[in-house]
């Protein structure tokens, strides 16, 4: 049997991990997929051929990726040029040509995924992306089938390396987080623009994708609410340590009664939690769903072989069914297209959380009694506090607070109401708190 033709758009880190992985181990893959799997042409502008293994037996090289999905003799594209555009404009007219895509770009699907699912569906193509959520961590396949029998209740990942090695080091060793970002982009996990990580955009496109597939919603990017690490002091690593914590950039997606909460932002986490525990560049998926309970999805989030490897196992399960009624094959978002629901994703002010506080006050009687009145009066109960002494000749003194859940609504009004004492130093500090039980 003739071999399945693939088109590779890109030849970049995960572009030439996946012409390596394919050539090492093609027979393997050809006997997991039922026939060999050969790319035939790959378009790209800069690429280094010396770093490649198995470029060679590529047959055309293109700079115009225009060309490759016009190819007839293509049956799949790769899509590993990332961004909006031309992405979105070329996977769409591979499907147009009837062919089926693999990408691995979560910024892609989080905002034209469900255009480009509509007309994969029109055209009775598939369009995989494993590969765009925690890189080599099959997270994508758990959620949509190996627990399809399941209602998924909430899902919480650290999916962006970089934040998270930031954090770790802060951590560790005692650094600054300007300090560790510098570090980071010299060791290139970070971008020489990190906007993307430390602001949370790029978990944000991730946890959407999941969020969708967890719940059988359309796609909402716009929706997900969005907060970096980039205010997060070594003071505050210091403190949550001592209270049996550590802070991790998370993005929390939980269903509800009156919606679906879809946030990233910095979470403190009991440190005895296994995803407490998950350092440096790694990722981690923690699942929670009704029948099997928290399952837990660990491993490389980026890099070339291990995004390579979800890019592959994209193209070895569309290979199987390329034969298939494609009303039988497994749907783009989990849930039947017919299926889907438009279910409202809550605003932040409506969702609920536990708080960690840090407060500068002025070390005179009375203050202490003042906060806590306030937050009384906002139905906000403390679930500890700690008062730190005084660095020499200072006049602040930092007071951190633990409290239970609460809406976040009635947290931002406490914490106008505190800011606005005379006692009170500069702006309140505020980390969210999950114990993921």
């Amino acid at each position: 049997m003739e071999p399945v033709k693939i088109g590779l758009l890109g030849l970049g880190t995960v572009g030439g991990g996946t012409v390596s992985v394919l050539t090492r181990n093609a027979n393997e893959i050809a006997r997991r997929a039922g026939r060999g799997i050969k790319i035939t042409h790959a378009a790209a502008i800069d690429y280094d051929p010396d770093l490649i293994q198995g470029l060679d037996q590529i047959e055309k090289i293109s700079d115009d990726a225009f060309v490759v999905v016009e190819d007839p003799d293509v049956d799949i594209v790769i899509e590993l040029i990332g961004g909006y555009s031309p992405a979105r404009e070329l996977v769409l007219k591979a499907i147009e040509n009837g062919k089926h895509v693999v990408t691995a770009n979560k910024a892609l699907i989080a905002l034209h995924g469900n255009e480009i699912f509509a007309a994969a569906q029109a055209m009775g193509v598939t369009v995989a992306f494993e590969a765009g959520v925690a890189g080599g961590i099959p997270i994508i396949k758990a959620v949509r089938e190996g627990l399809a029998a399941n209602q998924i209740e909430w899902i919480a990942g650290i999916i962006n390396g970089t934040g998270n090695y930031i954090l770790t080091e802060m951590r560790d060793k005692g650094r600054d987080f300007e300090d560790v970002l510098k570090e980071a982009q010299a060791l290139g996990y970070a971008e020489a623009d990190p906007t993307f990580d430390v602001e949370g955009i790029d978990a944000a496109h991730k946890l959407t994708i999941l969020g969708s597939i967890a719940f059988g919603m359309p796609l909402q990017f716009d929706k997900t609410y969005t907060e970096g690490i980039g205010k997060i002091e070594q003071q505050d690593v210091l403190y949550a340590g001592e209270l049996g914590y550590r802070i991790k950039h998370l993005g929390i997606t939980r269903k509800t009664e009156a919606g679906v909460e879809q946030r990233v932002h910095p979470t403190l986490i009991p440190e005895r939690r296994l995803i407490a525990n998950v350092d440096g560049v790694m990722n981690a998926v923690l699942v929670n769903s009704d029948a099997v309970g928290p399952t837990l999805y660990y491993g490389a989030g980026a890099g070339a072989e291990p995004t390579a490897s979800a890019v592959v196992a994209d193209l070895v399960d569309i290979v199987r069914a390329l034969t298939t009624d494609p009303e039988n094959r497994v749907p783009h978002l989990a849930f039947q297209p017919d299926a889907l629901a438009d279910i409202k994703i809550l605003p932040m002010e409506e969702t609920e959380t536990a708080y960690y506080l840090r407060i500068h006050a002025i070390d005179k009687p009375g203050v202490l009694a003042d906060i806590t009145e306030i937050l009384g009066d906002s139905g906000i109960s403390i679930e500890a506090i700690l008062q730190k002494e005084p660095a020499e000749d200072a006049k602040h003194v930092p007071i951190i607070f633990l409290t239970q859940r609460i809406k976040e609504k009635n947290m931002n009004d406490a914490i106008t109401k505190i800011e606005s004492l005379d006692a009170i130093d500069g702006e309140v500090m505020r980390i969210r708190m999950e114990t993921l039980g």
